[in-house]
């Protein structure tokens, strides 16, 4: 990839930007979400069998989900299958929120095929619905989803009044530093994007991905996403209320983020990270990660 390629934006500081970018990036999502819906059979066969998506960093973080969470609610849930594999991991009830209509469709026709104890919401991840507010044992989110948001004050402002009393947010995604490296290359090569402010738009997607949609060209929507770093998650988590547990580095990743790179070179970067944020103040059920301790770790 070469940085030419990257239509560069500044980051939307204007809320009308802000929504439009959403805007936008729903378009695409609606675009995008064909792919999964050409696997709902498949979806529905693996989440009946008891199969579940949990990525094993998110299961040795969150424990026994059958212990401590009756209710969770999934911000940014796609077509469903990471929701859904809560209450196969022991969840009781799960509520789902995704800004495009495909992919709530594709969650609610997996749901009821399946008769799960689920409800889905089609709106901006700003505008969850106020009556969920104080419900969630576990606000759920992450691989691929933060990059999505232009506004991430609102989004932990949502992600604290949907937390119930000793509830927990659990993050799990794509480390930023990545941002920074050319994902086609066979070693680590810098891009040359900024880290602090780093905005682009793009259409189509990766092969590695959903790839080829099947329409024209000019037909394909435009998609916004944006670095945030660590500071940027902390600052906008502490603005909301709310305190760190638990912050992770990984050298796991839960895609092929670099599909051509030498496999010596495989496990030198973290590729994600998971966190663990609570109210101020309050006593969690969550009983703390599987490998011991709430501080800055590797897994």
């Amino acid at each position: 990839m070469d940085l030419d390629d990257l239509a560069v934006k500044p980051p939307a500081t204007d809320p009308a930007e802000v929504r439009r970018r959403h805007a936008a990036n729903r378009a695409a999502w609606n675009q995008g979400a064909a792919w999964y819906r050409d696997a709902n059979a498949d979806r529905v066969a693996f989440l009946r069998e008891g199969g579940s998506n949990l990525h094993p960093v998110e299961r040795a973080n969150l424990g026994d989900l059958r212990a401590w969470c009756r209710s969770a609610v999934h911000l940014q849930c796609a077509s469903g299958q990471d929701t859904l594999s809560l209450l196969n991991e022991g969840v009781g009830r799960v509520v789902g929120i995704d800004i495009a209509d495909a992919h709530i469709d594709n969650a609610r026709a997996t749901s009821a095929a399946l008769g799960a104890p689920a409800t889905w919401y089609r709106c901006d991840v700003l505008d969850t619905p106020h009556e969920l507010d104080g419900s969630a044992d576990l606000v759920y989110s992450g691989r691929g989803a933060l990059n999505w948001l232009h506004d991430l004050d609102g989004w932990a402002a949502v992600v604290a009044r949907l937390l119930a009393p000793g509830g927990i947010l659990h993050l799990f995604d794509g480390h930023p530093f990545i941002w920074l490296l050319d994902p086609d290359a066979t070693g680590y090569a810098f891009l040359g994007i900024g880290y602090f402010d780093h905005a682009e738009a793009s259409t189509g997607w990766p092969d590695e991905y959903i790839g080829d949609l099947g329409i024209d060209e000019a037909d394909i929507a435009e998609k916004h996403e944006r670095l945030w770093n660590f500071a940027d998650i902390f600052a906008a988590l502490a603005g909301a209320g709310l305190q760190i547990r638990h912050l992770g580095e990984h050298a796991e990743g839960y895609w092929q983020e670099f599909p051509n790179l030498d496999e010596s070179l495989r496990g030198q970067l973290p590729l994600t990270f998971s966190l663990v944020a609570a109210r101020a103040g309050e006593t969690t059920r969550w009983p703390g990660p599987a490998h011991g301790g709430s501080a800055a770790s590797g897994t």
